[in-house]
């Protein structure tokens, strides 16, 4: 795993795991939810925390050099079972390694090679005896390239409640009932705080320009908080923003719109049923790339799951703080577009539910047995 939604997916597939065999000895990298759960760090997450094809590259000694340890580590000492959370350019190479050893190998969040980089496909083929999907759509993706997959639902769906608590959020974070609240989350790695943090926060200039009655919240990560407060007063000092020590899903609880980067956590606002502007800037070399590897026009999870723009995305040259300050406006002035929204929001959730650390178990008892030659049990 490689980022915060990393860590909490594994945390939970521990959690169904340690249900089934409460001796369960866990071991890897890990972040604070994983380790929560039991699991023994030998790295933290964010040794892995690296996004786009620039950035990977100036990190890519390091990232290799703890791969190949992790490799030595697990041959020497052989789990019974391997399972790679999401980085699929770091864990489906040390998934491969260790198949060929004779190790199982489960790997959990199916690559998007729906929407990209579908040559992984033969990267799955060789490495995963088992993938866990997170959408509904995927393990029949899968079975079309001979690739055994389980849909588990997606346990942020079962974490974040149908109905956001959004008078408590705002009373733990001091602000009034009637105010409008714009949550800011411009990304957890340091370098999409390096892209799209002043892209963001010029936004947030413009808007307070607009309208100075609106308020901003915005979430850091642990480690990120004083770039953030650093950016804050050179791009949007008279803003008012309430910075906070991480705490992203009060933020989305409290907001009535949020500007978003593209990842994870607009899957997580659309759980919490806020409107949302999604925007992202990168590395001009990495967006390049990306650009011509893209096979559908949605990078928001939203719009892929709706497979049509319930929200607006402003991606690089289009992210300008001038139209990023409009889209949030738009949410703002159109309230039965937001109940519109909301309403779609709240079947996709329920398309998302499921007893995901169950399912986990359950899949995983089967790769076990599957290895082993007998069938399962019950």
């Amino acid at each position: 795993m490689g980022e915060v939604s990393g860590d909490l997916l594994a945390a939970r597939l521990l959690a169904g795991a340690r249900e089934r065999w409460p001796g369960l000895l866990a071991y890897g990298i890990a972040g604070p939810a994983s380790q929560a759960q039991g699991m023994s760090a030998w790295w933290p997450h964010t040794e892995l925390a690296v996004r786009g094809y620039a950035e990977v590259l100036r990190h890519y000694p390091r990232i290799a050099g703890v791969r190949r340890l992790l490799i030595e580590r697990l041959l020497a000492d052989p789990p019974d079972v391997f399972i790679g959370v999401d980085a699929p350019d770091f864990n489906l190479h040390v998934e491969k390694r260790l198949r060929e050893s004779g190790v199982p190998t489960v790997h959990f969040i199916c690559p998007s090679i729906w929407a990209w980089r579908g040559g992984r496909v033969r990267h799955l083929q060789e490495s995963c005896d088992r993938v866990l999907c997170v959408f509904p759509f995927e393990p029949e993706l899968l079975a079309r390239h001979g690739i055994a997959a389980t849909y588990v639902g997606h346990p942020l769906a079962s974490v974040i409640p149908d109905e956001p608590d959004r008078a408590g959020a705002r009373q733990r974070l001091g602000l009034a009932a009637d105010v409008p609240v714009v949550a800011v989350l411009p990304g957890s790695r340091s370098s999409e705080i390096d892209t799209n943090g002043p892209v963001f926060l010029r936004a947030v200039a413009r808007l307070h320009a607009l309208r100075p009655e609106l308020r901003f919240v915005l979430p850091a990560v642990p480690g990120l908080h004083a770039r953030l407060a650093e950016l804050i007063a050179r791009e949007a000092p008279w803003a008012g923003v309430q910075l906070l020590d991480g705490d992203s899903y009060t933020a989305l609880a409290a907001c009535d719109v949020t500007l978003i980067a593209s990842g994870t956590a607009t899957l997580e606002a659309a759980l919490f049923k806020r409107p949302m502007v999604v925007a992202y800037v990168m590395n001009g070399v990495s967006w390049q790339i990306m650009k011509r590897m893209g096979y559908q026009p949605w990078v928001g999870l939203p719009n892929i799951l709706a497979q049509r723009f319930l929200v607006p995305e402003r991606l690089q040259d289009a992210a300008t703080p001038d139209q990023l300050a409009q889209d949030i406006l738009g949410w703002l002035d159109q309230p039965q577009r937001v109940a519109d929204l909301q309403t779609e929001l709240h079947a996709l959730h329920e398309r998302l539910r499921r007893d995901t650390p169950g399912l986990c178990a359950q899949a995983l008892d089967e790769v076990l047995t599957a290895r082993r030659g007998r069938s399962p049990g019950p």
